[in-house]
């Protein structure tokens, strides 16, 4: 058996799955990329038979994504894993990944099936599968509520079908690890063939185990990981990607000297991406990614690391993409020096994305005596994850005081029509969103507002992340500016544009729950 662990990465589809997050065709394209580049091997791109918005975006994906496997997921059923192959059909390396529940609660309860029409199911859709890839993932949808010796006949069977990978995923978060290692070893040890399949580990967060339950998988012989970036997913999340990278990077050799593949420099700049296009902050204190994850307050501990870095740091910093914020551009700065330092960060822009980031750069800049590495990949990732044909604010002004009602006004333009609106509010955000509401005539509410600098100083930039409610369904916006009230309005508006352009593409009644 190879040492190497696979990453799965299931940002875009089960991390995506968290409330509120609504991926355009274009953020999901940018997202595999930036997880191509980290070195991933095999990237789960959506759920196609969702809708016609998914299904294009898991195409766009497969079409403009090299270098790891693109996967798309599918029921068993043959209407889903035709529409699945057809998805990824264009990809450099493409997976077909199929599923079904098996413990006695949802084969009754979600799929009212008995055992013998699972079993047919499994058969049937394995085979189907393998009749468009070699590179065939079977799933056990709430393995570790099911019954044991059910599992070999199961596993057993989708095998003898086809089956290439073989994941046991812990769908509610329920197992221990010393449990979750148990019930690998006792499939491998019972299911003729296993040793020529791939067995992989899909935990949850439940319990705040999900990295503790894939490690336990691990090293009882599992060889590919499933987890999102950043941990996020549904409920509490899936298992976090880059912890479960630095944790093989760092503590393998216990692990039976496993090892992954990834280019670890990559884990910082992949972790802003997703949390900017997502909406989702990343919390100070999150292992690897978090603001915090490499800071020392302590007197006793900064001693100890300036004396010497290991004595309270077992990773490097640098070796997850860290680094002080050293790229300074200022007012006297070019376009030239603008475009290669963004360059220099990775980004490649078309002239139009250039053209619109360096308009927001001098308004800014104007406003802000320097720009860090921190703003610029703020600035840059809420210009590119920009709806087109959106609604666009090209003005607003507001009004308030200790004893004047907040007001605002806003000139909102979508193509050729401009709508100027005013409204009063709460305080000056209500008031901008209020405006912002009459102007665009949509009947929305607010239903969760962040805030975060990104810099330190009274000129920071301020990262503004909110979710709206339109008719049930819930869409993530975000904005930047010097400004809070200004970025506020900006990440309202864009969460409007998500609504009416964009779209809901994961309709609750079927969207995959492991």
């Amino acid at each position: 058996m190879s040492d190497q662990v696979r990453i799965f990465d299931t940002t875009l589809r089960d991390g995506e799955q968290s409330p509120g997050i609504n991926l355009s065709g274009k953020e999901k394209v940018e997202i595999a990329q930036q997880l191509a580049a980290m070195g991933v091997d095999v990237i789960e791109a959506g759920f196609p038979i969702n809708s016609q918005s998914e299904f294009e975006a898991v195409s766009a994906v497969a079409a403009n994504t090299k270098g790891p496997v693109i996967c798309a997921l599918a029921r068993m059923s043959s209407k889903d894993i035709d529409r699945a192959w057809e998805s990824i059909r264009e990809a450099q390396r493409s997976r077909v990944h199929v599923f079904i529940a098996t413990s006695p609660i949802h084969m009754e309860k979600k799929l009212h099936m008995n055992p013998d029409e699972v079993y047919a199911a499994v058969v049937e859709g394995v085979e189907r599968s393998a009749g468009y890839t070699t590179d065939v993932e079977f799933s056990a949808e709430d393995a570790t509520r099911s019954d044991p010796e059910f599992l070999v006949k199961i596993y057993q069977a989708a095998i003898k079908a086809g089956a290439t990978t073989c994941n046991v995923p812990d769908t509610v978060g329920y197992a221990l690890p010393h449990e979750y290692a148990d019930l690998f070893r006792y499939l491998i040890d019972n299911i003729e063939g296993a040793d020529d399949v791939v067995w992989s580990t899909h935990t949850h967060q439940d319990l705040g185990l999900a990295v503790a339950n894939a490690l336990a998988g691990v090293r009882a012989g599992a060889r590919q990981v499933e987890g999102a970036m950043n941990a996020i997913g549904e409920r509490a999340g899936n298992c976090s990607v880059e912890e479960v990278i630095m944790a093989i990077q760092t503590r393998g050799a216990s692990m039976g000297n496993v090892y992954t593949g990834a280019d670890t420099k990559q884990i910082v700049r992949t972790s802003r991406l997703v949390s900017a296009l997502t909406g989702y902050q990343v919390p100070p204190n999150k292992a690897i990614v978090g603001a915090n994850a490499f800071a020392h307050e302590a007197g006793i501990h900064q001693h100890g690391v300036l004396m010497e870095r290991t004595t309270y740091e077992i990773m490097d910093a640098t070796s997850v993409g860290w680094e002080s914020n050293r790229i300074v551009l200022g007012k006297h700065s070019g376009r030239h020096a603008f475009s290669k330092t963004l360059g220099d960060l990775g980004y490649e822009l078309n002239e139009e994305e250039l053209g619109r980031a360096w308009t927001r750069f001098r308004d800014l800049v104007d406003r802000k005596i320097e720009m860090t590495e921190a703003d610029l990949v703020a600035l840059v990732t809420d210009e590119m994850s920009t709806t087109p044909d959106a609604y666009v604010l090209e003005s607003f002004q507001v009004r308030g005081g200790t004893h004047a009602n907040p007001t605002a006004k806003v000139r909102v333009r979508m193509g050729e029509v401009v709508s100027e609106e005013s409204a009063e509010g709460d305080g000056m955000i209500d008031a901008a969103c209020g405006a912002i509401k009459r102007a665009v005539g949509i009947d929305c509410r607010l239903v969760s507002f962040k805030v975060a600098a990104v810099t330190p100083g009274t000129d920071a930039v301020g990262d503004v992340s909110v979710q709206v409610e339109v008719e049930g369904a819930r869409y993530t916006g975000r904005g930047v500016s010097t400004d809070v009230v200004e970025a506020s309005a900006r990440a309202f508006l864009n969460a409007v544009n998500r609504a009416t352009g964009v779209g809901a593409h994961k309709p609750a009644d079927i969207a995959p729950s492991f």
